[in-house]
């Protein structure tokens, strides 16, 4: 459940003028997670193949067209998604930009509403109408090219969106009602997308879904996950693999081994349990127990020793008692997970849990509930941290800023985990890898010297 905002990545490099308009300029706009970004990225290069001078996320109002990628899948994300289709509307009644659409995962599920209540937006599109946008724009769609991407992040990482859907029918969730069932994209389809990003000299590969743990069953009959990992690890140019998001019901154990077999892929794992209690679970529709949870953490330790585990928790579900709040911390306690996030239920219309449950934990309940969690981990991280004080570990560089070359380990996720701040004592290059020494750390970010390029 983890979101990116939008950032200011500014123009990308315009292209010849074609049978788009040339001189239209087009402003995608995207919010929401990182699949909501590749869809994004799959656009853009449509357009951009069509002659359009194209940019994403800018905050300007320079642009002739602006086509919001919108998120939906709880109440921040859709009053985020709104805000922004305001802010545009209100800069085409000044005369600033000319037209102004609006695609994703909001427009999926509200799209009628949306038409009635925001009639200056142009178009509403829904979360897989892209030839239907490139169509509008007047471009032309261009199928063979589906795989190619206008990369919006730093150029030595890329997301790889293996399947869309989901099959788990979680109470709270409201993504298979917008997104539908488990669609798994083919082995060759991906291969290919992967060895396009590596030619575009993407370095780390991040396979993202609603569900890694699902991939295959319904094209091949069988979980694939472990042999997809294994066709990318032999692509050149890829130096790191990360697994964004395994969902721990029938969790594709063959994937544990690669850990060891294939230095490719990061000792890093993102499963979000949204909860510990079996009360809670059981509301959830989670169809796992705290048994069973335990039972997994302890087999993925075992197999991977030193592995870092990301997950997220969801506290004020409908249910949740003070005795199940205090049995999740225990749990968290207990497992001191490298890397967690923690949310507030949203009640989300359309949902097992809208329609069955009364949303009966108060609001402050919630945000208390969530700022202990936060607390906790605060002090699990920086005693994981200050242990990493001495060790020399592998660092890509992300960015430079004013003071510090900042960069990542193989445990820490772009965007969402913590980074590693490297003084200017010498000149690094950005998505090159480096020995680091780590000499000191704070609750969520570390600080190193560079021993040696690699």
């Amino acid at each position: 459940m983890s979101k990116r905002k939008p950032t200011n990545t500014g123009s990308l490099p315009p292209l010849a003028e074609g049978a788009g308009g040339g001189s239209k300029k087009i402003n995608v706009v995207t919010l929401g997670c990182s699949k909501n970004l590749v869809d994004s990225e799959v656009l853009l290069n449509q357009l951009a193949m069509d002659g359009f001078d194209v940019v994403h996320d800018s905050n300007d109002t320079d642009s002739d067209i602006v086509v919001i990628n919108t998120c939906g899948f709880i109440h921040d994300a859709k009053e985020e998604s709104v805000n922004t289709i305001m802010q545009f509307v209100d800069a085409k009644g000044r005369g600033e930009i000319e037209k102004l659409y609006v695609m994703g995962c909001l427009s999926e599920r509200y799209k009628l509403d949306l038409e009635k209540e925001v009639p200056e937006v142009d178009r509403f599109f829904g979360k897989f109408d892209l030839k239907a946008v490139v169509s509008e724009l007047k471009a032309t769609y261009r199928p063979e090219f589906i795989y190619e991407r206008k990369i919006t992040t730093p150029s030595h990482f890329a997301y790889l969106k293996i399947s869309e859907g989901c099959n788990r029918v979680c109470a709270f969730c409201a993504i298979p009602g917008m997104t539908g069932k488990h669609k798994s994209k083919s082995m060759e389809d991906l291969v290919k997308e992967a060895k396009y990003l590596a030619k575009k000299g993407v370095r780390e590969i991040l396979l993202i879904a609603q569900d890694l743990s699902y991939y295959g069953i319904d094209l091949y009959g069988k979980g694939m996950l472990a042999e997809l990992i294994q066709k990318i690890a032999e692509i050149d140019g890829i130096v790191w693999i990360r697994l964004h998001y395994l969902y721990p019901t029938k969790f594709p154990m063959d994937i544990l081994p690669l850990f060891k077999s294939i230095p490719k892929l990061c000792k890093y794992i993102d499963i979000p349990l949204q909860h510990s209690s079996n009360n809670v679970l059981k509301q959830m529709l989670r169809h796992v127990t705290t048994e069973e949870t335990e039972a997994l953490l302890q087999k993925i330790k075992e197999a991977v020793p030193g592995i870092a585990i990301r997950t997220t928790m969801l506290v004020g579900h409908p249910g949740e008692t003070e005795e199940d709040f205090e049995q999740l911390k225990s749990f968290i306690q207990k497992h001191q997970f490298d890397r967690l996030g923690a949310f507030t239920y949203s009640h989300e219309e359309g949902t097992y849990g809208g329609q069955k449950y009364n949303d009966d934990i108060p609001e402050e309940v919630k945000q208390a509930r969530q700022e202990e969690l936060m607390g906790i981990q605060q002090i699990i991280s920086l005693q994981l941290n200050t242990a990493k004080i001495g060790q020399t570990l592998q660092v890509i560089i992300d960015r430079e800023d004013d003071e510090f070359y900042v960069g990542r380990t193989e445990f820490d996720s772009p965007e969402v985990d913590g980074e590693v701040l490297i003084n200017k004592e010498v000149k690094l290059t950005r998505g090159q890898f480096y020995t680091v020494e780590i000499s000191g750390s704070e609750e969520f970010d570390l600080y190193g010297k560079v021993n040696l390029k690699i």
